[in-house]
C-alpha cells in the first residue's frame, strides 16, 4: 500500500527500529532517541495537544530550532488532523504577530524563553491564541511545559495515535508555510498531506538515501526543503542527527553523516574557508593544493560522463586524493555519499569544486508552493549535466511560457494561499499551470535557471540582463561575500558588494596595510584596486551590456539579522536598493 500522509511516511521509521535512530547534537555533546523512545513521546504529546482542546483544522504554530522536538511536534500536531505552522527564529515580534494572526493559530510551541519572549509581547494582541506551551528553560506563569504534555502515557497512546492517523484524508491541508517574503507581505502556502507525500516520495526516487545512511540536518526545519528531507528521510528510515546551523561548522566531523541538505551560501563559505587556509600557507603546498583539484576535477568529469578512469589517472587521483582531496572531506566527516543543495542558485565553481574533492552535489530547484522540489539532478554516473539542474521529478510536467518563465502542473503544486484567493488565482494559468516566477531553459529534458523573472534587469537601452549569474561570477572570489548588481533602467550595469570582511583584513595585513575600521579598509586604493580586479576578472566572461562600469564597497555585511538577507540567505533587493540609496545616487546622479 502507498503512503497517503505524512504520517504514513513516519510510520517506515517506527517498522524500523533502532537504539540510537535520532541525535541531538550541540556544542555540549550528544544525546540520543532510540525509535521507541521518540514514538512514545510523540504519540503521548498527540494525545497531550488533543487534551487541550486542538482538533482537525486548528493551527499550531511551532517556532523550534532543529532537534527531535521539531519531528516529535510536526507529527502529533498532524495526527490531530490539524496544521502546523512552522516560523523562522530570526523573526521579530512584529513579523510573528502578523503571521500568527493571519494563520489563527491558536496553540504555540516555543523552544524557550528567549523566543517565547516575543510571543509574550504580542500575546494581547493575537485574540485567537489560547495555549503556549515551552520546551526547554525557566517559565513565565500560564506558559504550559513539553514535557507534561508528552510524558508518558502508555501503550494507548501509541494506539490512539495510529487510529486517528488512519482516518486523516490525504487531501487534507497539513501545513501552512509563510513565504520569506522578499518583497510585500509573507503569504500563507498551503501545503496538503498529499502534496507533501508526493514530493517526498518522488524526491526519494531521486535521492536514494539508504537505512544505512546517517541525514544531518542543520538547516531550518521551518525550511521548506530541509523539511522535506527530513519526510524522505523518514521514508527510508534513516538515523537523523540534528544540530543548529550556528554549530553544524564545529560539529559536523564528528556526526560524519552520509548526506545533508545546504543552501549555496553554506557551500560557498566552506569554499572560502578551504582557499583562504591555503593562500596563508607555504608555495609548496599551494601548488600541490592545485594540482590535486585538477587532478581531481579530471577524475570527476569522467565520473560524471560514465566513464571510467584510466591507469595514469587513476594513480595520480589516488596520490591526490591520499595527499589532499581526503584532508577536505574530512572536514566534513569524510564518509558523506553525497550533499544536497537549493533553494538558490549554486555557483558553477562550486559544484565543481565538490565533485573534484570526491563529494558529489546534488542541484534541487523548486518552491515552497510545490513542496518544494520540482527539478532536481543526481549523484549517479551518467546522470549529471554540468552547468544544468537535472530533470523534473517524474510526477510533474513542467514547461516554459512564451516569456521563457518555468511553469509547473502536478500532485506536489500547493493548494493555494492562506486567506489571499486573488494571489491564488494569479499565481496560476488557464491551463492550471503554476507560474514559478523564475526564467529558465529545457534541453533534452535537463532545466536550468537564468533569474528571478522579477529580478531581471532591463538597461535604458531595452537589454535584459539576468543578475544573479553575474552575482555568481563575483562571488568566486573569497574577498567577496555578498554582490548584488543594480542597473534596472539604467544605462549601465553596477555593483553593491559587501566584502568578506575577515579574508579582506586578512590579505590587507599581509600587505601591511594601516587601518581602523572596516570603512577605512574599504577606502584603502589598494583594497579598490584588488576589487577592480575581481570585476574585471567576472566582465571578461560577460557580453559587453553585461559588463560591471561601476561598483561601490558597502562597509558592513549584509545578513539576515540586518534584515538584508531572507532566512535562506537570498537578498532583499528592494531592501538593500532602500537602504544604500546613496551609495547607488552616487554611481548614477540625481
Amino acid at each position: 500500500m502507498s503512503d497517503r500522509t505524512v504520517l504514513d511516511l513516519y510510520r517506515h521509521d517506527v517498522d524500523s527500529p533502532r537504539a540510537d535512530h535520532y541525535a541531538h547534537w550541540t556544542p555540549d555533546g550528544r544525546r540520543t532517541l532510540s525509535t521507541e523512545e521518540f514514538f512514545a513521546r510523540t504519540a503521548s504529546l498527540a494525545d497531550g495537544l488533543g487534551g487541550l482542546g486542538v482538533a482537525a483544522g486548528d493551527r499550531v504554530m511551532l517556532l523550534c530550532d532543529n532537534r527531535p522536538e521539531w519531528h516529535m511536534v510536526d507529527l502529533a500536531v498532524l495526527d490531530l488532523g490539524a496544521v502546523d505552522v512552522p516560523i523562522y527564529g530570526t523573526l521579530t515580534p512584529q513579523q510573528i504577530e502578523y503571521q500568527l494572526n493571519d494563520s489563527g493559530a491558536r496553540v504555540v510551541v516555543v523552544e524557550n524563553a528567549v523566543q517565547m519572549a516575543k510571543f509574550l509581547s504580542i500575546r494581547d494582541r493575537c485574540p485567537a491564541l489560547e495555549h503556549l506551551i515551552q520546551i526547554d528553560g525557566e517559565r513565565a506563569d500560564g506558559i504550559e511545559t513539553f514535557d507534561e504534555l508528552a510524558g508518558g502515557r502508555g501503550a494507548g497512546a501509541q494506539e490512539r495515535f495510529w487510529d486517528r492517523g488512519a482516518s486523516i484524508d490525504e487531501k487534507a491541508l497539513a501545513s501552512i508555510i509563510y513565504t520569506s517574503g522578499t518583497t510585500g507581505e509573507p503569504k500563507g502556502v498551503m501545503l496538503s498531506h498529499d502534496n507533501l507525500v508526493q514530493n517526498a516520495t518522488f524526491t526519494g526516487r531521486r535521492l536514494r538515501a539508504t537505512r544505512d545512511d546517517l541525514a544531518l540536518e542543520f538547516l531550518p526545519l521551518c525550511h521548506t526543503a530541509e523539511r522535506l528531507a527530513g519526510y524522505c528521510y523518514m521514508q527510508q528510515a534513516t538515523t537523523k542527527a540534528y544540530c543548529s546551523v550556528e554549530h553544524v561548522g564545529g560539529i559536523i566531523a564528528t556526526v560524519q553523516p552520509t548526506v545533508f541538505f545546504a543552501v549555496p551560501r553554506v557551500y560557498e563559505k566552506v569554499c572560502q574557508k578551504i582557499f583562504e587556509k591555503v593562500e596563508a600557507s607555504s608555495g609548496v603546498k599551494q601548488k600541490l593544493f592545485r594540482w590535486a583539484l585538477r587532478v581531481g576535477e579530471m577524475a570527476a568529469d569522467r565520473r560524471i560522463q560514465g566513464r571510467s578512469v584510466d591507469w595514469l589517472l587513476g594513480v595520480q587521483h589516488g596520490l591526490a586524493d591520499r595527499l589532499v582531496l581526503s584532508k577536505i572531506r574530512a572536514g566534513v566527516g569524510g564518509n558523506v555519499r553525497f550533499c544536497i543543495t537549493g533553494a538558490a542558485e549554486t555557483p558553477r565553481f562550486v559544484a565543481d569544486f565538490f565533485h573534484s574533492v570526491g563529494i558529489p552535489m546534488v542541484e534541487a530547484y523548486g518552491l515552497t508552493e510545490t513542496s518544494p522540489v520540482m527539478v532536481i539532478g543526481s549523484y549517479q554516473p551518467g546522470e549529471i549535466r554540468r552547468g544544468w539542474i537535472g530533470r523534473p521529478l517524474d510526477n510533474l510536467e513542467v514547461k516554459l511560457a512564451g516569456d521563457g518563465e518555468v511553469l509547473v502542473r502536478g500532485r506536489s503544486v500547493m493548494m493555494g494561499y492562506w486567506n489571499k484567493p486573488e494571489a491564488t488565482a494569479e499565481a496560476f494559468d488557464d491551463d492550471g499551470f503554476f507560474r514559478s516566477g523564475d526564467l529558465g531553459e529545457i534541453d533534452e529534458g535537463f532545466v536550468r535557471i537564468i533569474d528571478r523573472k522579477k529580478d531581471l534587469i532591463v538597461t535604458s537601452g531595452g537589454k535584459n540582463v539576468a543578475p544573479q549569474p553575474i552575482e555568481s561570477r563575483l562571488k568566486e572570489s573569497a574577498l567577496v561575500d555578498v554582490a548584488v548588481v543594480i542597473g534596472d533602467r539604467k544605462n549601465f550595469i553596477s555593483a553593491l558588494i559587501s566584502p568578506a570582511f575577515e579574508e579582506l583584513e586578512r590579505w590587507a595585513r599581509e600587505k601591511k596595510l594601516s587601518f581602523d575600521s572596516a570603512e577605512d579598509l574599504i577606502n584603502l586604493p589598494e583594497v579598490r584596486s584588488a576589487m577592480q580586479h575581481v570585476v574585471d576578472a567576472a566582465n571578461e566572461t560577460l557580453a559587453r551590456y553585461e559588463q560591471i562600469k561601476e561598483f561601490r564597497l558597502l562597509p558592513k555585511s549584509l545578513t539576515i539579522e540586518g534584515g538584508h538577507l531572507t532566512p535562506t540567505m537570498k537578498v532583499k533587493r528592494r531592501v538593500v536598493e532602500e537602504r544604500f540609496a546613496a551609495e547607488i545616487e552616487d554611481i548614477y546622479g540625481s
